[in-house]
């Protein structure tokens, strides 16, 4: 005969055990399904960036150290060091935040098995789709090229010192404004558009949301910029959405990385135009615009070009065609499988 169960072991009587708490108000506030709420985690990102660069800032002018003149040309070791600077804080900021929320750090962006491949595809659609809005140019009369400045060795010098200060750049823009923040906001969007919503595929609706927010802020960011224009700033934003397109294909930011600092070489050291208003010191050809701005690009240099537009829909055909949809940036957000 079978042993008596007892209580505990009886699946209809209730068990012993006290229920699981629910959580007080307070936690609900701070903390949601898939942890620290977006809105908190933001706020945390943007005071450590805000504080850090304002103590670095300080330290550097009483140590006599000064922000160089904006509307000077732009000098090759000041850039690297500045640039890469920028881009140590906002990986330690990223880094400290990712311990906070325990996630990894590798779901923003820099974690790619075939990094070099994506990395070397962008450079590589950089220098082509630069160099053909700047012929375009130069066969429509628009840009003149007037001589060559550098020779011999200077050539190979000043093209790898600038080649390392605009991959600090492209680092740079696209890990601060496409890394943590972006996908921050996206898991912040994807959840609210699909609790209060019901809208289906929630994660692609709060990634675009996320990705118009800030490529409007990244194109606003160029404002300062000296030379700077109205289409200049259309173009900064525009770029940063192809820029989005290619994240939310592969997860990856690294083909957007090559693309922005062989693009910006190109355009900076290679031709020797302006780069969103502004010029480097080194550069290979001297060049001057020729016509309406609008058509020439004026003081801004070829980002200011009404040519630039049909250069966006070639680089948008462009990651259709080479960079095949996979699970992307899908895969990274809560819910979905962890990052490889």
């Amino acid at each position: 005969m079978p042993d008596a169960l007892t209580p505990q072991d009886d699946p209809i009587l209730p068990s012993n055990s006290p229920a699981s708490p629910s959580p007080s108000t307070v936690r609900r506030i701070f903390f949601g399904a898939d942890g620290l709420r977006a809105g908190w985690s933001l706020l945390i990102f943007i005071a450590l960036m805000a504080v850090l660069s304002f103590t670095i800032n300080f330290t550097l002018r009483r140590l006599g150290v000064h922000r160089p003149d904006p509307a000077a040309e732009l000098r090759p070791w000041l850039g690297i060091l500045g640039e890469g600077a920028s881009f140590l804080l906002v990986f330690f900021v990223t880094w400290v935040m990712s311990k906070i929320e325990r996630r990894p750090q590798a779901i923003y962006g820099l974690a790619d098995d075939n990094k070099l491949r994506r990395f070397l595809a962008g450079l590589g659609w950089g220098f082509v789709c630069l160099s053909v809005l700047v012929g375009a140019l130069i066969q429509t009369g628009f840009l003149v090229v007037d001589r060559r400045l550098l020779f011999g060795s200077d050539i190979f010098r000043y093209g790898a010192v600038w080649f390392i200060g605009f991959l600090m750049v492209g680092l740079l823009e696209e890990y601060l404004t496409r890394g943590y923040v972006q996908f921050t906001l996206t898991r912040g969007l994807a959840g609210l558009y699909a609790r209060l919503f019901k809208i289906p595929h929630s994660a692609a609706v709060g990634f675009w949301t996320s990705a118009i927010v800030f490529s409007f802020l990244f194109g606003l960011g160029h404002s300062s910029n000296p030379g700077e224009s109205p289409i200049g700033l259309v173009s900064a934003g525009l770029a940063g959405l192809v820029f989005c397109l290619s994240l939310w294909r592969t997860g990856s930011l690294w083909w957007a990385i090559g693309f922005h600092a062989s693009w910006d070489w190109s355009q900076s050291f290679l031709y020797g135009v302006a780069d969103s208003g502004l010029m480097v010191q080194h550069h290979l050809f001297a060049t001057h615009p020729v016509g309406k701005p609008i058509l020439s690009g004026g003081a801004t240099g070829p980002e200011g070009s009404s040519f630039i537009l049909g250069i966006f829909v070639l680089i948008v055909l462009i990651v259709f065609f080479t960079l095949p949809r996979g699970e992307g940036y899908e895969a990274n957000l809560p819910g979905h499988r962890a990052a490889r």
